[in-house]
């Protein structure tokens, strides 16, 4: 029987929350010897009593919302950080990517950089030398290899830093939101490296994404953290509906304060949007009901106003609009705050990553506009019987026959 390469049993991990650590050694000690009870320290448990085992050569996907303990327990699983309880065995090499640039010397070259970390992960120099062109094709930095990283853009960082950790064969690669930095066409290619190192490769992808449609992409099995416990190994869209089960109970699924947004010109003081919120559980979801709240500010009476939001591909073409003069007639409002509710029977729009904009507008005179500030994940339900497409837009149900062919 095969032994797990990643198994995890009874993990947790505290931190102490207060003011311990923040100052010189006397300080800390005049503080202990003259504290009151207020300014004792707390415990914050970020993982508790975490356990799973994972089978070489799986592609397994972390997913959870912010402060469910993903990157405390990727920390733990790349030895950056020990657990208070429990215990991991890791049976291989590990490479870890848990932000742009982790393991790089600002001062070294690209070229010094990749031996480096190909030391740090056990190769040979000459292991290193005989991916040495590969992985400078892939990271598409030819013309800097020779330069000191601390001069490179986050993308050229990312772009090697990944082609290093992807290209030096580990047993084990653990990579943390490497998709949230790049272009399209890059995050294109990392999926697909991704896909031919777990499959052809055999080695032992962990990845941590907020994007649903590259963890379906990717993954055939998902842990799902919320607020540091794990669930079991899911199936991917067991997870999914797990993950955006997890919103608030209170019905705001997704709620983005727009007052301190950029304007442009005048926009936003006659009518100006401070809220834009996605309603019901779960949200988002393909087949689903979406409900929409646009939370207006108006400083002066306005009539025949359009209230709308824009979902926009990643690459900013624009795949629907929910315009409230669409539903026939436009709308008044007297100075005061107001809630506008936009309304779908059920979303079809593709699951994918969609930038949403939200505008307000009087005929073709925008009295306010808050330009892409969000990006939304719209999921797969279980009822998406096609799956993930990959690059998103409108999908409509047809009338269907079928008859036999003379």
């Amino acid at each position: 029987m095969t032994r797990p390469i990643i198994d995890v049993r009874g993990v947790s991990k505290r931190y102490r929350l207060g003011h311990l650590g923040m100052t010189s050694f006397r300080d800390e000690l005049h503080r202990f010897l003259h504290r009151t009870p207020r300014e004792d320290t707390r415990d914050f448990w970020a993982l508790r009593d975490v356990s799973f085992a994972i089978e070489p050569g799986a592609v397994v996907g972390i997913i959870g919302h912010n402060g469910a303990g993903k990157s405390t327990l990727l920390k733990i699983l790349s030895r950056i950080t020990e657990p208070t309880t429990g215990e991991i065995h890791l049976r291989g090499r590990v490479a870890s990517l848990l932000e742009v640039g982790t393991g790089f010397h600002p001062e070294l070259s690209g070229r010094e950089n990749i031996f480096l970390n190909g030391t740090i992960l056990g190769m040979t120099r000459a292991e290193i030398a005989r991916k040495f062109d590969e992985i400078v094709a892939f990271a598409e930095v030819e013309q800097f290899i020779d330069t000191p990283v601390k001069r490179y853009s986050s993308g050229m960082y990312v772009r090697l830093a990944f082609a290093v950790a992807a290209h030096l064969e580990p047993e084990i690669l653990i990579l943390d939101e490497v998709l949230a930095v790049g272009d399209q066409a890059f995050q294109q290619k990392c999926i697909g490296k991704m896909q031919s190192v777990a499959h052809q490769g055999g080695r032992t992808i962990l990845f941590v994404s907020h994007h649903m449609s590259a963890i379906r992409r990717l993954c055939r099995q998902c842990i799902v953290l919320q607020k540091g416990r794990a669930s079991e190994l899911l199936a991917v869209d067991a997870a999914v509906d797990l993950y955006t089960a997890q919103y608030r109970s209170d019905g705001a699924i997704l709620s983005i304060d727009t007052r301190e947004s950029p304007r442009d010109g005048t926009r936003g003081r006659q009518v100006k949007i401070v809220r834009l919120a996605a309603l019901g559980t779960p949200a988002l979801s393909f087949g689903a009901p979406l409900h929409l709240e646009l939370t207006l500010e108006v400083t002066r009476p306005v009539e025949g106003v359009m209230v709308g939001v824009d979902f926009e591909t990643r690459e900013g073409h624009r795949v629907m609009t929910m315009a409230s003069d669409a539903a026939g007639g436009l709308l008044n409002f007297a100075p005061g705050r107001h809630v506008v509710s936009l309304r779908l029977a059920a979303l079809t729009l593709h699951p994918s990553q969609y930038e949403v904009t939200a505008v307000v507008a009087v005929g073709a005179h925008f009295l306010d506009i808050v330009a892409r500030c969000a990006t939304w994940d719209i999921t797969t339900s279980l009822g998406d019987h096609g799956g993930d497409r990959g690059n998103g837009g409108w999908r409509t149900a047809p009338l269907v026959s079928v008859q036999a062919a003379s």
